[in-house]
């Protein structure tokens, strides 16, 4: 196997003797470190010798099967050992049992997207590692280790602007000239209730706009989700604020609307932003996760405070009063993704901090 996988023979298991990278995703319900490693693998793949491991993954993400893991504990063909990238506390843990338990050669890496104080035992696995990367500055401020920070990339491939009339807000069917959306779990989490209510608050001013709102409800947010559709129903706003649930591909739905809203109060990191801009589409969103370093306010969108709500409704409320402002920025966001945020760029800033660990004596 060459330094870079060829076409093909990343879409199914390798042998183990070639695999230098090993990418943990030992959650199978997606989440956004599932939707980083369905995205990051493939593209890392194109340089190095990488494969995922776990349950739930596509196809054409290179992966190793659960059989074939004994063969992790022999060294790698080419190297002296292997890189266990984890980016959960069971994946940290699995790696420092694979390496002090069953005494595989491998270096543990760490990527950090949390934004809170890490509890005492994630501090004692972190302290394991041999290398911890920081998805953001926000996120490195929380660590008490030296780090790396390499920013989450996107797909700009699959997130574009709008090629073809399937791409317009026309083609969905719904009411307006205009589309505004908000995507993700349904949850108190998310922001999503800040949104309805913004909407509620704006669209019988704005007869040209229509909200969606894409994503699962889980069971423990089912009262939350039924309480938001009792608030849009007694507003007379069923047919403008619509719930489209969880569909099989959002994609086309970033650069089917006008302008997309991330109004959450506590994340991650938060890719969603990113996705909406590599579409050509304005964001507004709030300080939460890493959307402060994403998003250039007055240019490509804008920030308001997390759980805000009337700072949110006022920053939504210039763009629907002027649809050539959501457009001027939603082409700046496409020049900035691609310029500072291209999945290239983030598969090269963690190879870097692979280098160094290969590179040491």
């Amino acid at each position: 196997m060459s330094d870079a996988a060829r076409p093909g023979e990343a879409k199914g298991p390798r042998r183990v003797s070639d695999v230098e990278i090993v990418a943990p995703n030992f959650k199978k319900r997606l989440s956004g470190v599932t939707s980083t490693i369905v995205q990051l693998v493939p593209e890392q793949a194109k340089t190095l010798r990488i494969a995922a491991l776990g349950p739930g993954l596509p196809k054409d993400v290179p992966q190793l099967a659960w059989w074939q893991t004994p063969g992790l504990l022999a060294r790698p063909a080419r190297r002296p050992f292997r890189i266990w990238h984890a980016r959960r506390n069971m994946e940290m843990l699995g790696g420092i049992v694979l390496r002090h338990v069953l005494r595989a050669p491998v270096k543990l890496v760490f990527t950090s997207a949390a934004q809170r104080r890490h509890s005492r035992y994630t501090k004692w696995l972190i302290r394991r590692m041999d290398a911890v990367i920081a998805t953001s500055r926000r996120s490195g401020s929380f660590l008490d280790v030296p780090h790396r920070v390499v920013m989450h990339g996107v797909d700009t491939a699959r997130f574009h602007p709008p090629a073809d009339a399937e791409d317009a807000w026309s083609a969905t069917g719904l009411p307006g000239r205009y589309g505004i959306g908000c995507f993700g779990r349904i949850r108190h989490q998310k922001g999503t209730d800040l949104f309805v209510e913004a909407m509620i608050a704006l669209l019988p001013q704005f007869p040209d706009w229509t909200a969606v709102v894409l994503g699962r409800v889980t069971a423990e947010n089912r009262a939350f989700a039924d309480a938001l559709r009792r608030r849009v129903d007694e507003a007379g706003l069923s047919n403008r604020i619509v719930f489209m649930g969880e569909v099989p591909d959002a994609t086309p739905w970033y650069r089917r609307v006008s302008l997309y809203v991330a109004p959450s109060r506590n994340e991650g990191f938060g890719l969603t932003p990113l996705e909406a801009m590599a579409s050509a589409t304005a964001v507004v969103a709030s300080t939460a996760g890493a959307y402060e370093e994403m998003i250039l306010p007055g240019e490509t969108g804008a920030v308001v405070p997390a759980g805000d709500g009337a700072a949110l409704e006022a920053s939504i409320r210039a763009y629907l009063a002027d649809p050539q402002l959501a457009g001027a920025h939603g082409q700046a966001g496409l020049d900035h993704v691609r310029a500072r945020f291209a999945l290239a760029s983030e598969a090269e800033g963690v190879r870097a901090v692979y280098d160094t660990l290969w590179a040491a004596p």
